[in-house]
């Protein structure tokens, strides 16, 4: 087991980690349409940089931080870039020039992702029994980022939006980057984890290898479903907060941290699942689970009907877990060792960089197309349809993903 002393450093810097991302990008799509006067297409070139920093993060990762240097130090690096972009963020006037500091930004910090696991990896012994306490911290540190904004800061308030103070999260995120890019020269040692030498293909980076595993039909189901649902994810990303904030919910920002709660708490039933029901009904359970958000998004208000939202938001973890983590469990047994790595690298590419891309320009289309002439948004068809794009994904499944394997093993399980 670990020291106390590495424990309390690892924890803070997921707490960390997370809180950047919660500062800034909950509320990121309201802050495109109060303060920069966004569309909907722009809105949608802005949330594809995470898609883009998804795609390249890869090679960030395969050609530098496992080959030259120390993976605690490139963190450190570009955090302390990162902060200055955040300044940069905070600073800018208009989307255009906002988009070139927003896209640098995440290109840097989508590797750090990845970073922080592969530093806390390093320090443990038994990672199935230590990692999942050292993560919890991010989701604790996501959950803050929300709670200071929507109560500590009213940032969100309705007084705060139309001051502009929305714009402040960008300092938030930017002191926080500033802070964890100097303490992560003071965690652990994690050396790179291969010779420079050592070939690297294209193929290894992007997981390639493992498109053998899409000659398996059940597996080409999950793998075209996967990308699917990224469609109706993206929605969640980039119109939840603005769909809060007009309606009229207080503190949107702390409310959608329940989804947060909401994660952490279902992670813990996923096994559970798999044993009783197999992977087939509990990724089907995800799946209908984003198209009964969309409808209690669709039909709910702010008034007395403001529980819609809240048990909408409060699905984000059936949502969430029971697809996209089950989903990376089964590929993992599917693949076996020779593929482990690769085949989670491909549905990764495949899923925040190809699903989402695409998901952000239909959500960003669909938007525009449903703004009125006063400017207001009908929100009812802009849930409506990524509702029918869930269903339509769940019955694509449901119908053809027919593996005979009702559930995963044990070690199957416990190994992923």
């Amino acid at each position: 087991m670990m020291n106390v002393n590495t424990r309390i450093k690892l924890s803070l810097m997921m707490f960390l980690e997370f809180f950047i991302w919660g500062s800034w990008f909950v509320t990121l799509g309201t802050f495109l349409e109060k303060n920069l006067s966004a569309t909907g297409s722009q809105t949608a070139a802005v949330f594809s940089t995470q898609s883009w920093g998804a795609i390249i993060a890869p090679f960030i990762i395969g050609l530098i931080a496992d080959r030259f240097f120390n993976a605690e130090k490139i963190l450190g690096v570009l955090h302390i870039i990162g902060a200055i972009l955040m300044y940069q963020m905070y600073s800018a006037t208009n989307v255009d020039a906002f988009y070139p500091y927003v896209l640098g930004y995440m290109i840097l910090f989508m590797p750090t992702l990845a970073l922080v696991n592969s530093v806390a990896f390093n320090q443990m012994k038994d990672a199935e029994k230590e990692f999942s306490n050292i993560r919890f911290w991010g989701t604790i540190g996501w959950i803050v980022a929300g709670l200071f904004i929507s109560y500590l800061f009213l940032w969100d308030s309705a007084e705060g939006l139309s001051s502009g103070l929305l714009k402040n999260t960008f300092l938030m995120a930017g002191i926080a980057s500033a802070l964890l890019g100097l303490f992560s020269f003071a965690l652990p040692k994690t050396p790179p984890k291969v010779s420079k030498d050592e070939k690297v293909t294209l193929s290894d980076i992007l997981g390639l290898d493992a498109l053998s595993l899409l000659k398996d039909r059940n597996f080409a189901v999950f793998f075209i479903s996967a990308i699917l649902i990224c469609i109706p994810l993206a929605f969640y990303y980039q119109n939840a907060h603005p769909f809060l904030s007009s309606i009229g919910v207080a503190g949107p920002t702390g409310k959608m941290a329940i989804g947060q709660v909401s994660e952490a708490l279902f992670l813990l039933m996923i096994p559970v699942f798999f044993k009783r029901f197999g992977f087939k009904i509990t990724i089907l359970v995800g799946m209908i689970a984003w198209a009964i958000r969309y409808a209690l998004f669709a039909y709910g208000n702010a008034g007395e009907l403001s529980f819609m939202l809240i048990i909408g938001i409060a699905l984000h973890g059936v949502c969430y877990d029971f697809f996209f983590v089950s989903g990376q469990i089964y590929t993992n047994s599917r693949a076996g060792d020779k593929y482990k790595s690769a085949a989670q690298g491909l549905i990764t590419l495949a899923t925040y960089g190809v699903g989402m891309l695409i998901g952000f320009e239909v959500a960003g289309m669909i938007t525009d197309n449903y703004k009125l002439t006063d400017g207001s948004i009908d929100w009812k068809m802009v849930w409506i349809i990524p509702a029918g794009i869930a269903l339509a994904v769940f019955l694509i499944f449901s119908l053809f993903f027919n593996d005979k394997n009702k559930g995963i093993s044990d070690t199957q399980l416990n190994n992923a």
